[in-house]
């Protein structure tokens, strides 16, 4: 997809479709009322016979209007004019790059930026809409032997400008195609059943980017190393498998001596939950398990196609949780990197004991910041359901960054509390800490848990169990949060 911007009169754009935006109760955006003007009323013709209600993504396409260049005009609507919200904009423009993509119509201008969304100016506006034409347009393949493509895919996304507005608009076209190519990179690395995406595979990936952006450097690590280092957290999770567990870094250096934020992704690539084997319904979506993983190789893609000023390293754990002779056993006694005994009650509370070896590994970076993501707990689920993601932290100030960087995206996040009261949930009569602290709370004292493994750096957790992947008849990958972990760069690097 490549993506332009025009200031063209719209009804002289030689286009295959131009988009414009309607609203309930009759009402034209001011391109429309244009193309209404330049056809002899016709728009108006189509609203009066009721043929389009302008509900939040719904669409009525016109052909051949009499004098407007472009043979395909599609009327989007976009919800009630003044109270378009962020949902009915992300309906609208999601339903257009879905019918544009499978029209025939290979060349677009979109007029959807016009709409007025609350507290949105245009230029989030276009970002929004080449993020979701990039995340909409997306299929999964990889393993399909009957995938048929589009026969005629959309190749060319414009959007309507003026003078004032080219560069901005520009810039966010460039932004959003970053962003949303990291997405679909994150969601096909998520989407691939397991036995292909192990983790030797993550690693080959992280490899494949370094060698595609010379601005990331990579690093991979082997078990030996691990042993070497004392990982014994982390490698008490990969004894269970057959695959080889992998340490991998992704050192983007775009901002000078500065100091680095290092994100810090779980990439469990199947979790059977261990000896405490899962119930069989549902497992299937436990390749689901490496999507923090996803999200930071996404993130370091979308980071070195902008080319920001900004050092940022991805630092990847990578296992399966397998049941196994040599798997942990409940009970059993591990030490992690740091020193820290760990009591395992619970196999399947695995992401913790490969993600507190990996913290303590990231102190090596004199980071500015560590970010861990990871599908950490079902209770999350319980708590915030599929909008959220859950936050925590050991510094509010960088719990308020990721916050406003969610609601700047809208890719959301709401903040848990991470009190020294729960603490005392992960108390063992037989090691430093146990790996799980009881049914209440089972959220903030996984964060908890891994507090205790971030005492030297400022540290945030977004827990993404909930909000990673969709189930159900729209299964797959979302790619989130690489748009909030995009958006917090964007902002500490002023832009």
């Amino acid at each position: 997809m490549q993506y332009f911007v025009s200031s063209d009169v719209l009804s002289a754009q030689a286009s295959d479709c131009v988009a414009v935006a309607i609203f309930e109760d009759g009402k034209l955006s001011p391109s429309a009322e244009a193309l209404n003007s330049a056809s002899q009323d016709k728009l108006n013709n189509c609203l009066a016979r009721g043929d389009i209600s302008g509900k939040a993504g719904q669409l009525l396409l016109l052909q051949d209007l009499p004098g407007i260049n472009s043979p395909r005009v599609l009327l989007v609507g976009a919800g009630k004019q003044g109270d378009t919200t962020e949902n009915d904009f992300n309906s609208a423009s999601t339903a257009m790059a879905k019918w544009l993509n499978e029209s025939a119509a290979q060349n677009a201008i979109s007029c959807l930026s016009e709409i007025p969304v609350a507290k949105r100016d245009d230029a989030w506006k276009v970002r929004q809409t080449v993020i979701n034409t990039e995340t909409a347009l997306y299929r999964y393949s990889q393993t399909k032997s009957q995938f048929k493509p589009v026969d005629k895919p959309l190749e060319n996304l414009g959007f309507l400008a003026t003078a004032a507005n080219q560069a901005d608009f520009e810039q966010a076209a460039k932004t959003g195609a970053a962003i949303g190519h990291g997405m679909n990179t994150a969601r096909e690395l998520g989407n691939l059943p397991g036995n292909i995406c192990t983790p030797t595979y993550l690693a080959e990936q992280a490899i494949k980017l370094g060698q595609e952006y010379p601005s990331v450097k990579v690093d991979v690590l082997e078990e030996e190393d691990m042993a070497e280092l004392g990982m014994g957290s982390f490698l008490s999770v990969s004894r269970g498998s057959r695959q080889p567990a992998k340490l991998i870094t992704m050192n983007y250096g775009g901002g000078g001596d500065s100091k680095p934020v290092v994100l810090v992704g779980k990439g469990l690539t199947f979790d059977a939950g261990g000896i405490s084997l899962k119930p069989a319904q549902g497992m299937d979506e436990m390749k689901y398990d490496m999507c923090g993983s996803a999200s930071v190789i996404g993130t370091l893609q979308a980071l070195a196609e902008l080319n920001l000023p900004i050092n940022v390293i991805g630092v990847v754990p990578s296992s399966e949780n397998m049941p196994d002779g040599d798997a942990n056993k409940p009970g059993d006694v591990v030490t992690s990197m740091s020193g820290q005994t760990i009591e395992i009650l619970n196999t399947d509370a695995e992401g913790r004991l490969i993600l507190c070896d990996a913290l303590t590994y990231s102190e090596r970076f004199d980071p500015d910041t560590v970010i861990d993501i990871a599908t950490l707990t079902g209770a999350v689920i319980v708590a915030l359901g599929s909008n959220a993601t859950g936050l925590m932290a050991n510094n509010q100030d960088l719990a308020d960054a990721l916050l406003k960087a969610g609601n700047d995206s809208y890719d959301r996040a709401w903040q848990l509390p991470l009190w020294d009261d729960y603490q005392k949930q992960l108390d063992s009569n037989f090691a430093d800490i146990a790996n799980v602290g009881g049914k209440e709370a089972g959220s903030v004292t996984a964060a908890c848990f891994l507090s205790r493994f971030t005492k030297k750096f400022k540290w945030a957790h977004l827990d993404i169990a909930g909000t990673a992947w969709n189930g159900g008849k729209e299964k797959g990958a979302t790619g989130r949060p690489v748009t909030l972990l995009m958006q917090y760069l964007l902002n500490k690097v002023g832009k």
